[in-house]
């Protein structure tokens, strides 16, 4: 296995000077505040000179025509991995890194992004023990697992706290529908068994017309805003806590990477609207009633979208075995894990031979009753 690490203490594109040595702070999840690393001088973000603005939406039709205040765009210097595409900010003293999603290495240019500013952020609060101890935890319930897998585990590699990119979208939904109602009834039917009759229950179901409308307000739907992590891993970080989210300062990112989004606002729109749909579905079948439904037809029609760009706390660690390059994320409010790992060839074909083997002298026991 080959042990993959963070860049030598490479600084950070977010970088807040100490009142009192000048060191930079870095963001304390425990503390919820910015603490020194060289003199331990703490300064609280709710009460520091910078202060965040409303936690509010963007028209999204203001956004596709490119209309927004430039107060909602920023420019940053990224950097694009070659591997697996993500786009991570780097501030302009580090030309070389590695990439914190797949371990690969980067030479950092001078290429800029322009995007939506983001407008909320969700402050970690799982510390890097603490998700080092969940990532530990996890490992030490995979059977098959090499066992360098594990030992990479216990000398406690560093792990990258990245804030990754989310799209939430904001609607209101109106539905017409046509469909049909099933009610569940049931008839004595006769068969012929071994020749003699017998009688049986029989579900059957009588279909009436149905129509309505139903009318939905979405919130905060969630949308992966960065193709860099598999959406397997993802998904499997929820729930987030959507309502500890703080408008956007800057100072929560003291010391830690933020990915640049990669999904634009109009791909997002329509993943999020399939998650609508998927919800209005269910929405017009619990209208229909009955024992079962059947939809004919759906018309939606989808007014007031709005959107924010948002920023959620990932927990990272990359390493490579054999080749090819495995990631464990781990949900930096929650400590929920997620992760992929190789399977020792040696460790299965060991739990095969002692399985036959003991099916074999169970056999051979059962024989010689």
């Amino acid at each position: 296995m080959t042990e993959t690490s963070p860049p030598a203490a490479p600084e950070e594109i977010h970088r807040f000077p100490c009142d009192q040595c000048g060191a930079d702070y870095r963001f304390d999840p425990q503390a919820s505040a910015l603490i020194c690393g060289h003199c331990g001088h703490s300064e609280q973000i709710s009460n520091g000179p910078w202060g965040g603005g409303a936690l509010r939406e963007l028209d999204f039709d203001t956004a596709i025509a490119e209309a927004l205040p430039a107060a909602e765009i920023e420019v940053t210097r990224v950097s694009t991995c070659t591997n697996c595409a993500a786009q991570v900010e780097f501030d302009p003293e580090t030309h070389a890194a590695e990439c914190p999603f797949c371990a690969t290495p980067v030479v950092t240019d001078t290429g800029t992004s322009r995007h939506i500013k983001p407008k909320g952020v969700l402050p970690f609060i799982t510390d890097e023990r603490a998700a080092h101890e969940a990532m530990t935890l996890w490992l030490g319930k995979l059977w098959f697992a090499p066992n360098g897998l594990k030992e990479y585990a216990r000398k406690g590699r560093r792990m990258q706290g990245i804030y990754v990119p989310y799209w939430t979208f904001d609607a209101q939904t109106k539905t017409r529908y046509t469909g049909q109602r099933g009610t569940v009834y049931y008839e004595t039917e006769t068969r012929m068994v071994d020749g003699k009759p017998e009688m049986r229950q029989v579900a059957k179901v009588r279909w009436t017309p149905a129509a309505g409308r139903v009318a939905r307000f979405f919130d905060d739907v969630l949308v992966l805003a960065a193709r860099s992590l598999p959406k397997r891993y993802t998904e499997a970080l929820e729930p987030w806590d959507l309502s500890a989210l703080e408008p956007y300062q800057p100072q929560y990112l003291a010391g830690f990477r933020a990915e640049a989004y990669t999904v634009e606002l109009q791909e997002g729109r329509k993943e999020a609207r399939a998650k609508m749909d998927r919800v209005i579905e269910r929405d017009v079948r619990f209208d229909i009633g009955g024992d079962r439904q059947r939809i004919t037809t759906l018309a939606t029609d989808v007014s007031d979208v709005s959107f924010k760009h948002i920023l959620l706390p990932v927990w990272l660690a990359a390493y490579k075995y054999r080749g090819k390059t495995y990631r464990f994320v781990v949900n930096g409010q929650s400590g929920r894990v997620q992760g992929e790992r190789p399977w020792s060839v040696w460790k299965i074909a060991t739990a095969t031979v002692l399985a036959l083997t003991v099916a074999a002298i169970i056999g051979y026991i059962a024989a010689q009753q």
